[in-house]
């Protein structure tokens, strides 16, 4: 049997073909056009199924079920969407009713997107063989998946996991959620930026600074740091301090067997995630008694949603 997977974005619908163990036979995607009423964006999934269907020869009979990974809030249940920002119509959409009126014949089931993307890690990738992971990714916010026993854990309403927005500096940084000093506001890739452009702002003579201000990105700050700017080693020792504080309290309350990290700021390799491990190492409890946390790396990249998505009841 095989499965399709879906990952829904705000700009793009990824659709694959996935095997029970992760792998996938074939993928496409399609413009999300996040605007157009929810009808329209599922007769373009359902089109996407059935172009894989006919380029793989593989029979709709043969297709255990359909997952689908959305952001927003989610009624895993009823495999309803009940609120999503990303989209123009994105609030109480059954997923499950929409899906079934072009595949009646094959179980639909749904997930949010961060979590759908830790089982994918999970089930495929960099922690294949974990029962209990937490992954964390760096974005334009802090996007959270908390794996238990080699399940995802959804809490009350499936809305558990919003892991960015544990407060880290009571009083601090304005959150978009509505709170000051979420983690959110201070690992995200968009905290960092800021961080970078009030060094900048500070620091005039900062190589940081032959960069215009308008294209300061993730990268600025690092890409200065390692020539040897002072100002940029301590925007990227600090925001690896605050990277470091979230994961060592994931530590704390959850002690995952590994810790994984996504998002493009990962690209930057040990350099970001060495000073982690060792912070983490020395902050969290029940330092150098209990087993050391693995921190890694997510590995499947952009395909972690699909793949989780597609084996969510496999």
């Amino acid at each position: 049997m095989y499965y399709i997977g879906i990952d829904l974005g705000g700009t793009n619908i990824a659709v694959g073909i996935v095997t029970k163990e992760g792998e996938i036979v074939k993928k496409t995607s399609v413009p999300a056009r996040a605007e157009r009423p929810f009808e329209e964006i599922f007769a373009d999934m359902a089109a996407c199924i059935a172009r894989l269907l006919n380029e793989t020869g593989i029979p709709e009979g043969e297709i255990a079920s359909i997952g689908i990974g959305t952001p927003g809030c989610i009624d895993t249940e009823k495999g309803m969407l009940v609120f999503a920002g990303n989209f123009k119509y994105g609030k109480m959409v059954n997923y499950r009713d929409l899906m079934a009126k072009h595949y009646p014949n094959i179980p639909v089931y749904i997930g949010n997107d961060a979590n759908v993307a830790a089982l994918g890690e999970v089930r495929a990738g960099s922690a294949k063989g974990m029962r209990h992971a937490i992954m964390i990714t760096l974005g334009t916010g802090v996007g959270g998946g908390i794996i238990i026993n080699g399940e995802i854990y959804e809490g009350q309403a499936s809305a558990a996991g919003e892991l960015g927005h544990i407060v880290l500096v009571q009083h601090g940084e304005q959150c978009t959620c509505g709170r000051k000093g979420c983690w959110e506001a201070y690992a995200s890739v968009t905290g960092l930026v800021r961080q970078t452009k009030a060094a900048m702002q500070a620091n005039p003579d900062s190589i940081m600074n032959n960069t215009p201000m308008d294209q300061v990105s993730g990268r600025t700050a690092f890409d200065a740091a390692k020539k040897g700017d002072k100002a940029a080693l301590a925007v990227v020792d600090r925001y690896e301090e605050y990277i470091a504080e979230g994961l060592a309290d994931m530590v704390n309350i959850f002690r995952p067997e590994v810790l994984i990290i996504g998002g493009g700021i990962c690209k930057e390799g040990e350099y970001l995630l060495a000073p982690v491990r060792k912070y983490v190492g020395e902050k969290a409890f029940g330092a150098g008694l209990l087993p050391e946390q693995k921190i890694v790396v997510a590995s499947l990249g952009n395909d972690a949603g699909l793949i989780g998505a597609a084996l969510l009841h496999a």
